[in-house]
């Protein structure tokens, strides 16, 4: 498998999973009709662990491209990669996204509100304030991308300091930093922190004929893209400064 291919089969997973749940959420007639937060910030770290577990032996599973930035910004990546990573997150990201509608098609039909229906493929804030909005995503991403940077992989306390792989097992902490980021810091926006995540199933939102849909909300879009970025960005900067 490469690292492309991947990129879009773990990413993929994470959409089906995190966007999965959300449908089961918010669609009429679903068994897991209002679950509640704690369901959707739980699928969405379950999700980010079964996206990681695949895609992570063959390209260290980003799923993200503000993580692929980074990454990148931090020294830790080769720029030369950065294209063929983002390309391969948006690509699952939309694919993902398709997935879910076909599967709950028939939920979509039933269910009369549009924002709903909307809110399976992309996130939107819960009150509207463009630089607060811009100010969650930002966090959150930092949260993410500073925790990733500083991950470190067991070693065995003999004075050898040989490094033990935790195989699919190393995957939970990203999952762990993803569910925490959801409860802690997600209520006012839903907590893109992806690009890919949002902006790829927002696409697929506008292309699908979903039935009594509203508007993909495009005058938001911009914000759970370029948020991650900056997050991602100044835990890169701050990484760089601090060192290991």
């Amino acid at each position: 498998m490469t690292p492309f291919i991947a990129e879009i089969l773990g990413t993929g997973l994470l959409i089906l999973l995190g966007g999965g749940n959300v449908a089961n959420e918010v669609l009429v007639g679903t068994k897991g009709y209002k679950t509640g937060w704690m369901s959707i910030t739980t699928a969405w770290g379950l999700a980010v662990f079964a996206g990681v577990v695949v895609a992570g032996p063959h390209s260290g599973a980003h799923l993200n491209p503000a993580v692929t930035i980074g990454l990148a910004l931090g020294g830790l990546f080769p720029w030369g990669e950065v294209p063929v990573y983002i390309l391969g997150e948006f690509v699952g990201a939309m694919i993902g996204a398709s997935l879910v509608y076909f599967m709950y098609k028939d939920h979509f039909d039933r269910t009369n509100n549009a924002d709903l229906k909307r809110a399976v493929f992309c996130t939107s804030p819960a009150i509207p304030h463009t630089w607060r909005n811009m100010l969650s995503e930002i966090l959150g991403t930092f949260v993410l991308l500073i925790a990733v940077f500083y991950f470190t992989e067991a070693e065995i306390n003999d004075g050898s300091q040989t490094k033990v792989g935790l195989g699919s097992i190393g995957a939970l902490p990203v999952a762990f930093i993803v569910w925490g980021i959801g409860l802690s810091l997600g209520g006012t926006t839903g907590y893109a922190i992806n690009p890919a995540r949002d902006l790829g199933p927002r696409i697929i939102h506008a292309i699908l004929p979903i039935k009594n849909k509203t508007h993909s909300d495009w005058s938001y879009s911009w914000i759970p893209v370029t948020g991650p970025i900056i997050g991602a960005g100044i835990a890169a900067f701050l990484f760089l400064i601090l060192g290991n």
